[in-house]
């Protein structure tokens, strides 16, 4: 996590602002739409023209099937996928790359659909227990239920538990979780970076709790892309992620599974035709990433989103949702990842995203896909990459501060 103490917004700005001028000038999109911002990123991302290029090229020189012919084209797409999956499990620091496995998929709902319905019943036996979040995305909490239901068929009853929360921060809680695992909880799925609330979930604490056996999945839709990703250092045994949100082409995303805690995991059924172009853009998009920098894409965001927080915190027309704490510009505690989500007191969400759309601004608003909620209960997120600029978050303000 970035050191809040150690350099303001303001520094980390002025430190990077030649840097990230380079890397916006590279997307298209953005280039050539001054006129609005685009402020949805953790909905999908935009493209880096190396990225467009990759897919242009595949498909103007060697499009074919993967896995399926050895005629030249064929084998070429063959090798582009392998290499892919390798890049795969490069880009997350994969200590044992012999052990581990790589599975495509459309996104992350797919894949941890993958997991729950193709790996999990497999690994429970009748009694045991599953503990997972209730108020993450819907995506890792459906699954889940998908999978008890469907051993419930088999006769096999499981045990859903909750992932607790702390009622001040938001994050998970270490105590709390403690209390509930036994004997028979078997495995654990969780978010690494909250999609409403911005925060770093801090699995490396569940770990902790649950010991060394139970397997972990986690959903990191949120923060490949957006900040360094070590398997090595969270030390579960999935990580789920979506192309689409970490630069690369809707339609795709990864399962990667480390192979060390229960059965190898292996997709089910017969596996189709892959999404070849995507995966090409995949693969280019995290060579894109990791010469940028995750660790100065996330100096960036986080700066951004706490030059927002600390003016939304000031302004009483503005809730923002998640840790209150975090809303101090000298705050102890982490300060949000890449999204800002908040609340006008008087008007509607749905209302307040026209009119800053109107203005230019293009966010979310609506129930986010938040397990538990009422969809009724919309709000406003404001989430950034790395071709967002503090003059976009400064004229943001102030159509906010106006608005009041």
């Amino acid at each position: 996590m970035t050191d809040v103490a150690a350099a303001g917004p303001a520094d980390e700005i002025a430190e990077l602002a030649s840097w990230q001028r380079r890397l916006r000038d590279q997307f298209p999109i953005v280039a050539g739409h001054p006129e609005l911002t685009y402020l949805d990123s953790a909905a999908t991302s935009q493209k880096p023209q190396t990225v467009l290029d990759s897919v242009q090229h595949y498909l103007t020189t060697s499009n074919a099937n993967a896995g399926r012919g050895s005629y030249p084209w064929a084998n070429t797409t063959t090798a582009l996928v392998e290499r892919a999956r390798q890049r795969v499990g490069e880009f997350l620091g994969d200590p044992e790359p012999d052990r581990s496995y790589v599975h495509f998929t459309s996104g992350a709902t797919e894949g941890l659909r993958a997991v729950a319905l193709d790996w999990l019943p497999g690994f429970l036996s009748d009694g045991d227990e599953i503990v997972v979040p209730f108020a993450d995305h819907q995506a890792n909490l459906s699954p889940w239920l998908e999978a008890r239901d469907l051993l419930a068929r088999q006769g096999v009853r499981i045990r859903v538990r909750e992932l607790p929360y702390q009622a001040g921060s938001g994050d998970y809680d270490p105590q709390a979780l403690s209390r509930i695992v036994g004997p028979r909880t078997r495995f654990v799925a969780a978010t690494h970076v909250h999609h409403v609330y911005g925060a770093d979930m801090n699995v490396d604490r569940l770990r902790r709790v649950v010991g060394p056996d139970v397997p972990i999945c986690l959903d990191a839709a949120q923060s490949i892309g957006h900040l360094p990703v070590s398997v090595a250092g969270l030390d579960v045994d999935f990580v789920v992620f979506s192309g689409h949100k970490a630069l690369a082409l809707p339609g795709t995303g990864a399962v990667w599974s480390r192979g060390v805690r229960g059965p190898a995991f292996r997709p089910g059924g017969w596996q189709g035709t892959p999404n070849t172009a995507g995966i090409v853009g995949l693969s280019a998009a995290l060579d894109w990433l990791d010469e940028a920098g995750t660790d100065r894409i996330e100096r960036w965001t986080v700066a951004l989103t706490s030059r927002l927080t600390d003016a939304l915190g000031a302004m009483d027309a503005y809730e923002v949702l998640g840790c209150r704490a975090s809303l101090d510009a000298g705050s102890p505690v982490q300060r949000r990842r890449s999204l800002v989500t908040f609340r006008h007191r008087t008007v509607n969400s749905g209302d307040l995203g026209f009119i800053l759309f109107s203005h230019g601004f293009m966010v979310r608003s609506d129930g986010h896909c938040q397990a538990g909620t009422d969809p009724k209960e919309g709000s406003v997120r404001v989430s950034l990459h790395v071709y967002n600029t503090p003059e976009e978050i400064e004229e943001l303000l102030t159509t906010l501060t106006n608005l009041q």
